[in-house]
This record gives structure tokens, sequence and C-alpha cells, in this order.
């Protein structure tokens, strides 16, 4: 097994059905100064389900009448934003969700991977989505639902859409989303249970629990084709072809589209 990176700048489209991925904003972590500070801020995702549009767009919160298995998945009807980067960022996020035909409005669940500033900054843009911030889950105005959320026990949002507790960089309570049926396999939006592709001389000084996070490390390594990391671009996870053949992957696969590129095979 070994990783490289993803080609292409934000936003860096991964097509899927039933759900497509877009990098919006990669982030990154770069030392400044001669006293250890770093300027730094989150990848930020949005989860596309095929069957949304700006015109399907109804603008109604998520109700929660089900319990919280039925509110995570009637709120993973409409576009799903993974983090959102810290309050500096707004006017990119803004921007960057525009250019998808996406207003803050038609967001319907916002998932914040662990409660840093740099990835949970700009929630107060997305009063009527329902949020799942670490293993927390409220409806808006509040109403938090209780879940079974745990290792080994995802909350499933759809089709090949689930949640995994993730746990490490933050303590306890990381969470990652994992989006099956895309055309680069399985994408895993890590927030900093990776901090960027070939970290691992680093992470484990920005650890909670090392331990816990080398298992999550090596969980979504097992899962992922693509694994969007918190400071840094996407990567590609590559495994011997003879894995492959036996994970009946096959040897076609399409490239991500970036900007206006078409996507091609390989």
């Amino acid at each position: 097994m070994r990783t490289e990176p993803l080609r292409g700048a934000s936003p860096l489209l991964v097509p899927g059905d039933p759900y497509s991925v877009v990098v919006l904003l990669q982030g990154y972590a770069e030392p400044e100064g001669m006293d250890d500070a770093v300027r730094a801020d989150g990848s930020v995702t949005l989860v596309l389900p095929q069957t949304w549009g700006p015109a399907s767009s109804h603008g109604e919160s998520p109700r929660g009448g089900g319990g919280a298995e039925a509110a995570l998945e009637e709120a993973a009807r409409g576009p799903i934003l993974v983090d959102t980067g810290g309050p500096w960022a707004q006017e990119a996020l803004l921007g960057a969700l525009a250019g998808q035909g996406v207003a803050p409005g038609d967001v319907t669940l916002v998932v914040g991977t662990h409660g840093h500033s740099d990835h949970i900054g700009n929630l107060g843009l997305f009063p009527g989505a329902a949020l799942l911030v670490s293993h927390d889950f409220c409806l808006p105005g509040g109403r938090y639902l209780p879940h079974g959320l745990g290792e080994g026990r995802p909350l499933r949002l759809g089709p090949g859409l689930e949640v995994w507790a993730t746990p490490g960089h933050g303590g306890q309570r990381d969470v990652s989303v994992v989006v099956a049926g895309t055309a680069l396999g399985t994408v895993v939006v890590a927030g900093d249970v990776f901090e960027r592709d070939g970290d691992e001389d680093s992470w484990q000084a920005l650890s909670e629990d090392p331990a816990a996070q080398e298992r999550s490390r090596k969980r979504v390594l097992v899962a992922a084709d693509v694994v969007v990391p918190g400071h840094g671009p996407p990567f590609r996870v590559l495994r011997e072809a003879s894995q492959l053949e036996t994970e009946g992957e096959g040897n076609c696969q399409q490239e991500p589209v970036v900007g206006d590129e078409e996507p091609s095979l390989h």
C-alpha cells in the first residue's frame, strides 16, 4: 500500500452515484515566524446527492420525528458540508459554495469532524441545517437527539454514505465521513485523522490520543481509495493489483473533474 497526492486544485469534483464529493477548500498548515507559530485552516468538503438540485431545494429543516437515524437520513437528502473552515475563511467558503450552485440555506446537514476552530468556525452560516459536530447531533433550534455512534457502529446517512467514529486527534469524539460509489472508489473525509499526505513524522505531536488515532488511521487506509485530510490536498490510497482484483475494483477509474475539465478514463 502507498499513497500519492490527487492532482488538481480546488474545487476538486469527484463525481459519484448516489453522491458526488467536492473538495471546496483545501486545508493548510504553514509555519510562520520564528516562534513556532502556524497559520492554518481546515479542508472544507461538500457531499452532493445526485437527486438534489437548486430547483429541488425546499428550504425545510429536518424535523427528526423518527429519532436520530431518521433525522440524519432526512438531512442527507440535501447538500452536506463536512467542516466549515475558520471564520477568517467565511468569504472564501461562501464563494466556493456559490460556485457549486449551493446557497447557505440549501445546506441541510453540517458535519464537524472535531471541535477545533479551524474546522467548525462557520457553523453560524447554516442555522437551518442539522448539525453533527463530533458526536453531538442536533436539529435546528437546538433539539439534541441521542444516537449509537461508536467505533464499529457507524451512522448511516444514505446508501454508501456513513459517519464513522475515528478517535484520536481531538480526543475520543472525532468523526469521518465515508462516501462509497464515486468514480474514484470510496472517499473518506477524515478531518485531522490525517493532517496531510506523508504526515507520518508529525501527526503524533498534534494528537490527544496517539494510540486511538493510529487505530483510526489504519481503519481509514483499509477502506479508502481517496482520503481528504484536514490540512493538505486529497490523496489516493494505492494497493497492489492482485488485491484490487480480489476486491473487484477493476482497472478503469475516472479522474476527478477540476474546474471545467472533463473526467478521463485510464
